[in-house]
């Protein structure tokens, strides 16, 4: 932009020093027109670089703002993930008290039928020596009636 400036004056200045010296009046005629588009060229020269200063002003607010909405969405984001991370952990406690309570009732009815079996085996086992007492003992009432000579 400077490089342009400056080509600007160089070209003016080889304008004055190339053109022939005419006298002071003409000189003045010929430098009106020149100086004329001099300024126009250095007014829209100033009204560029203003424009790229908006452009590149308008190019920060734009970062700024896709940074900006970058961050909301990314704290958007965090927080959905970190919901979902509460949800599953209350889903788990909740399925590990489920499955407690399950295994405590099926605890309590293993024990049940531990103890109903445990009462037949021993109804069982009384029923069976009682009957073997009985057997032992008319048995044994025999025998010792025959060993006696009792022929009934």
């Amino acid at each position: 932009m400077l490089n342009q400036e400056q080509q600007v004056k160089r070209v003016n200045k080889q304008i004055q020093e190339e053109s022939p010296k005419p006298e002071a009046e003409t000189l003045e005629q010929v430098m009106d027109p020149l100086a004329e588009v001099l300024n126009r060229a250095q007014s829209a020269y100033a009204t560029y670089v203003e424009a790229q200063k908006e452009v590149a002003r308008a190019y920060r607010e734009r970062e700024r703002e896709l940074e900006k909405t970058y961050k909301e969405a990314e704290r958007q984001a965090n927080n959905a993930c970190e919901e979902v991370i509460e949800q599953a952990l209350v889903a788990r406690q909740k399925a590990e008290q489920d499955a407690e309570q399950a295994y405590m009732k099926a605890r309590e009815k293993a024990m049940e039928v531990y103890q109903e079996t445990l009462r037949q085996a021993l109804r069982v086992r009384s029923e069976a020596t009682e009957q073997a007492w009985k057997v032992c003992k008319q048995s044994g009432g025999k025998a010792w009636a025959i060993f006696q000579g009792d022929k009934h």
